[in-house]
């Protein structure tokens, strides 16, 4: 590139006198901050957190400050005291980050004595806000990388997008952004852990649509999750026929066992806020143990008492413990009556309105090989009003900490650690704590740092690290920044001792089967991409024809769209490899009650009764196939049971009141009737139905207000037509003429409605438009009009 020598020679007086300018600005704000005696303030640092304390190895950090004053740009000092200066700069940003070189050095001088950051407002020339922080750099480095989930929010929709879920190994030392080791699961994945030498991971799996399934396996720099490394805690002991989540499970530290929450269930709402989008909490379970050198399940004996809720199990240091949570398990009728493991909002509704409250106490039991013992309650961390929950004692024995609430567990706002001696003792509660939820912690593997998630920021929880020193007192967060990732929430970190050895991938060739196209499949049906799921099931079963899951969600797809000849043959191939799932046999007993074939529905509804008594899908399906068979005592009988499952079905109280009007109880059709109403009053049809039992009753002034309802919900001309046979019952001539002329104009072929009309003008004396109406009526086929124009119209 060629240079006008001309030009530069003027330029470079204006470019020296604007160097020396802006140096001299500099030097003037040096000399104002050395003579600050106290900080104007108008200024916060919001990271790093004053008196913070550094691992030795960790990437330059970024300073973030708010200001208040409309400064327009920041005059940045980094010193050692008293006021010696490292380094100077201008940021036009509200934040600032070190060079690895400058980062070096002030780590360096962090070891010996504390480096302070000033960071000034300027607005024209004038120092107009500032505030400092100060930190040190500790000499125990944290020795190995943090393996965590990045997940999107809220809940709900991280639920509906598994495959928007990553994992992550994160280094500390690193600048760059987190390695992405698993992405595009299609499946949930939740909490995973690692033995002491983090040579094995487990981590929970919902292999096969089965929620307590657990995948084992060594790490490798490669490492492949095949379908031989799952295990199920639904295998102790399936003859309960009791679903099983494997909820909250933890390897041993030497890798040889696995303990678990099994027999559980939970509570489990899901809301669309940001900040706190689920509340789940377990209400019953025991725990368990898999031994894997004997392939073997087991309930640990001292914990495993069906009146309490056992759960969330951490291992000593050592494996000779074994810390859970405790409290009295929690039932009720309503419950009883689901045998689902996850109850949903409406059985939960005392405790999301506080109504009813849930707290836990940390237990320890000596594990003895898996003999177990007598539970103890953990002085400390019991017994104090509160609920106690996530005990995890450091590697080398010393500490543990704990997370302390008012009520429930996971995501709460109001979550703190604490830290006391694995034996118990006077909680003391951690200087580390942000102001929202702190939880989800990790000790590194030297027992001097403390890794935990915490909303310090905003709804997407963030990455904290602290030091706790010999005394158990921990040091200001350090905030990851390197490890987050925008408009994800990070949980479940997990320090991951490597050693030398590397881990650059987590490769999932599990789901890579008939189940991985078969959760696609289930995405497409979610979203309504109706092609796109069924051509994902078609491979699924391609893959594997003994999946009896993706005929059944074939099934659902075609009887959703009006495929009932389609959707019977998928549900009767789901029928010849699943046998024992009542649901699929009301779904297929449905389906043939669709296609007019009412005893054979009856038939498979009585198999389904057979598999699970009690269902309410039962006895209203098979209920209705009898009214269709005039059947009417069986279908009124099991009416009668599916309103005692559920009382507030609207359905139920809908179809058993249709079943009495047919059999002219006309009273007690009302009653029923009426209660559908009450819990749909949105229900047009139960309206209509109801002003035709008043009509039949002769209570036409009833029945008038009933389809009027109905018409406001969904105007018909049939409803209008009604509405002014009731009203001319009434004998309001002017109000029937006006219904029926509504029905014409909804309707304009309606001959019913002109022939009705005809008959009130005939009554009113208007021969003419009676005739008119009588005529047309003729004219549509209703042969009752014949009849009266040959009495009034010739």
């Amino acid at each position: 590139m060629k240079y006008n020598s001309t030009i530069l020679k003027k330029a470079l007086p204006v470019i020296l006198f604007s160097l020396f300018f802006a140096c001299n600005r500099q030097a003037i704000w040096l000399q104002q901050w050395r003579e600050l005696s106290d900080m104007p303030g108008f200024l916060t640092i919001q990271f790093p957190l004053d008196n913070s304390l550094f691992p030795p190895e960790i990437a330059p950090t970024t300073v973030r400050w708010a200001d208040t004053t409309g400064a327009q740009q920041w005059f940045v000092v980094v010193a050692k005291a008293p006021k010696k200066v490292l380094y100077s700069t201008i940021s036009k940003d509200l934040y600032w980050q070190p060079d690895s070189l400058l980062w070096q050095t002030m780590k360096k001088c962090g070891l010996a004595e504390p480096v302070t950051v000033s960071v000034l407002g300027i607005r024209g020339n004038k120092i107009v806000s500032g505030a400092e922080c100060s930190f040190q750099t500790s000499a125990d480095s944290v020795g190995a990388p943090i393996f965590y989930r990045a997940v999107p929010l809220p809940f709900l929709f991280a639920v509906k997008n598994f495959d928007k879920i990553r994992w992550h190994l994160g280094d500390i030392a690193s600048s760059k952004a987190a390695p992405l080791m698993l992405q595009k699961l299609p499946l949930c994945g939740n909490c995973h852990s690692f033995t002491r030498d983090g040579r094995t991971l487990a981590m929970d799996v919902d292999y096969a649509n089965d929620k307590g399934s657990y995948v084992i396996s060594d790490i490798a720099e490669k490492t492949v999750l095949t379908p031989d490394k799952i295990i199920t805690w639904s295998s102790y002991r399936p003859q309960d026929r009791q679903k099983t989540y494997g909820l909250l499970s933890q390897i041993s530290p030497d890798g040889r066992y696995v303990a678990s929450t099994v027999k559980d269930r939970s509570i489990f709402v899901a809301t669309e806020g940001l900040y706190y989008s689920q509340l789940f909490f377990p209400i019953k379970g025991i725990i368990a143990i898999y031994d894997r050198y004997t392939d073997e399940f087991y309930a640990l004996p001292g914990a495993a008492d069906s009146y309490y809720v056992q759960s969330n199990p951490s291992w000593s240091h050592d494996g000779k413990y074994l810390y859970f949570c405790r409290n009295v398990a929690y039932t009720s009728a309503a419950i009883e009556q689901t045998s689902e493991v996850l109850l949903p909002t409406e059985l939960a509704q005392e405790f999301i309105d506080g109504e009813r409250e849930f707290k836990f106490d940390i237990y320890r039991i000596p594990f003895n090989e898996g003999r177990g013992g007598t539970a103890e309650p953990l002085p400390g961390a019991s017994g104090n009003g509160k609920s106690n929950y996530f005990p995890r004692m450091s590697p080398d024995g010393t500490w543990l900490v704990f997370c302390q609430a008012d009520n429930f567990m996971l995501l709460q706002p109001d979550s703190k650690l604490y830290i006391i001696p694995p034996e118990g003792g006077e909680p003391r509660l951690l200087s580390c704590n942000a102001d929202e939820m702190n939880s989800w912690h990790s000790w590194s593997p030297n027992s001097r740092w403390l890794v935990f998630t915490s909303k310090i920021r905003s709804p997407y929880t963030d990455l904290l690290l602290t030091h706790i020193d010999e005394h158990g007192q921990s040091s200001p967060p350090v905030l990851l920044d390197n490890l987050a990732f925008d408009r994800y929430a990070i949980n479940i970190p997990e320090f991951v001792y490597l050693g030398n050895r590397n881990w650059r991938s987590l490769v999932d060739e599990f789901s890579n089967q008939a189940h991985y196209y078969f959760t696609m499949a289930r995405s497409y049906a979610a979203k309504q991409q109706i092609d796109q799921a069924m051509h994902a099931l078609e491979t699924a079963i391609s893959l594997d024809p003994t999946y009896a899951n993706s005929y059944i969600l074939k099934g659902h797809i075609e009887f959703a769209n009006g495929l009932y000849d389609r959707a019977l043959i998928s549900y009767e191939k789901a029928t010849l490899y699943e046998k024992n799932d009542a649901e699929l046999y009301v779904n297929l007993a449905t389906t043939c009650y669709k296609l007019g074939d009412y005893e054979k529905a009856i038939r498979i509804y009585n198999q389904a009764d057979e598999l699970q008594t009690g269902q309410f899908g039962v006895y209203l399906g098979r209920a209705l196939a009898y009214a269709q068979l005039d059947r009417l005592k069986e279908a009124m009988r099991d009416f009668d049971r599916a309103i005692d499952i559920d009382p507030h079905s609207a359905s139920a109280y809908y179809e058993r009141g249709i079943c009495r009007a047919l059999s002219g109880d006309w009273k007690n059709a009302i009653s029923d009737l009426q209660q559908s109403i009450h819990f749909e009053p949105d229900n047009a049809d139960a309206h209509e139905k109801l002003g035709t039992c008043y009509y039949q009753v002769h209570d036409y002034k009833k029945a008038v207000d009933s389809f009027t309802l109905a018409i406001t919900l969904t105007p018909t001309f049939k409803l209008y037509e009604y509405r002014g046979d009731s009203k001319f019952k009434l004998n309001d001539m002017q109000g029937a003429i006006n219904d029926y002329t509504a029905a014409i104009n909804a309707q304009p072929r309606a001959g019913t409605s002109y022939y009705r009309r005809g008959v009130v003008f005939i009554k009113l004396g208007d021969r003419q438009s009676g005739c008119n109406d009588l005529l047309m009526a003729k004219q549509f086929g209703i042969r009752e009009a014949d009849g009266m124009i040959r009495k009034h119209c010739q």
